[in-house]
């Protein structure tokens, strides 16, 4: 651990929605486990590496070997992560990284930059579509039995606004999506060639589709991140468009649970939403996040032209998974947005080095 006490107070704030979450959801499957992750620095990495040290400090075992461009970077971001014994770092490029030695028991591909600049560059299909293929090559050879693969609602296309819901069935995703959504067509793409994995490399794989999600280290350009933002800083929460896309947000604890019960329990060829059933406009996210961390702020809607969301409503079917894996949405959304913005305030402690102090200014 850390000797920062700001950077203490963080890990233990997020170790906490663990402590409520798998002590009621154990994943015994994954005892022992050997796993090669693929994006392990990144969003969604970062909470599945909490998850699994929650496990590992009661004694799972799991060993983790994560693919990073830089992890020096990350490491000097999350220095709790050094030198634990469960982790391992290999340095590499996901079209090109050198395979590391050994056996794998399982893989975790949750790889891809999801920045708004690459989703405008015809270089993300190919990052995505050759780096799938060095992945699952990798697996083949490390006699993997089982293949997560971290693909996203984007293959689905547009959602009818009068679709509540987009089931895995859903008949959107045989259709040719926009030639500019190329993480959607790169994501479609990826799912087809793990498919052909399972078929002729013997690879049991698992498909999570993600939707929209909330927590510590959620990238600021997305909309509740601006939101929580400007709430904590007491400034207007300023709605670019005119308030009326529909999302919902899955918190990212219960997210990184999910996704390691579809790694330890998912059926083998089968494809299951992640994400929060419950759908809200922007409108209405923005005032529970208003209401939840600054009651006395405003809230703007700017109406500016020419920036549409890409998927005017993006909610999702999850009566698979919960049927199957009897997972559950078990964090409340507001519960959700209280939880990051105190994890965002200890770092910016952190980073000031000020005194520690109990998280203020939130209701």
């Amino acid at each position: 651990m850390t000797a920062n006490p700001h950077r203490e107070a963080l890990f233990t704030h997020l170790l906490q929605d663990f402590d409520r979450i798998l002590t009621a959801f154990p994943l015994p499957e994954l005892t022992g486990q050997r796993v090669f992750v693929t994006g392990g620095s990144g969003f969604i990495g970062f909470w599945l590496l909490l998850a699994c040290h929650w496990l590992n400090e009661r004694g799972a075992g799991i060993r983790l070997t994560l693919l990073s461009r830089n992890p020096d970077v990350f490491l000097a971001k999350h220095p709790e992560f050094r030198a634990r014994p469960w982790l391992e770092w290999v340095r590499g490029d996901i079209k090109s990284y050198r395979w590391p030695e050994g056996s794998f028991d399982c893989f975790i591909h949750a790889a891809a930059d999801t920045s708004p600049l690459s989703a405008k560059s015809p270089q993300l299909f190919d990052d995505i579509v050759v780096g799938t293929h060095h992945v699952i090559e990798h697996a083949a050879a490390a006699s993997a039995g089982r293949l997560l693969l971290i693909s996203s609602g984007a293959i689905y296309g547009e959602q009818p606004e009068t679709l509540p819901h987009m089931a895995e069935d859903f008949p959107g995703q045989t259709l040719a999506l926009a030639p500019e959504d190329y993480y959607g067509r790169g994501k479609r793409a990826m799912e087809s060639d793990a498919r052909d994995a399972a078929t002729n490399k013997n690879i049991e794989v698992v498909i999570a589709r993600c939707f929209s999600f909330v927590g510590f280290g959620l990238p600021g350009h997305l909309a509740i991140s601006q939101f929580i933002a400007d709430a904590l800083a007491h400034d207007s929460l300023r709605i670019n468009g005119d308030g009326r896309v529909v999302r919902s947000y899955l918190h990212a604890a219960d997210l990184a649970v999910w996704l390691l019960a579809l790694l330890g329990r998912g059926q083998a060829g089968q494809a299951y939403n992640i994400g929060s059933p419950d759908p809200l406009s922007l409108l209405e996210v923005a005032n529970l996040v208003r209401d939840t961390l600054s009651p006395t702020s405003r809230i703007e809607v700017l109406n500016r032209q020419g920036n549409a969301a890409p998927r005017q409503r993006y909610v999702p079917d999850i009566r698979r998974i919960e049927q199957q894996l009897r997972v559950n949405c078990w964090t409340p959304l507001e519960n959700a947005i209280h939880s990051m913005a105190v994890a965002q305030q200890l770092e910016q402690q952190a980073a000031n080095g000020t005194k520690l102090n109990t998280p203020k200014n939130l209701p």
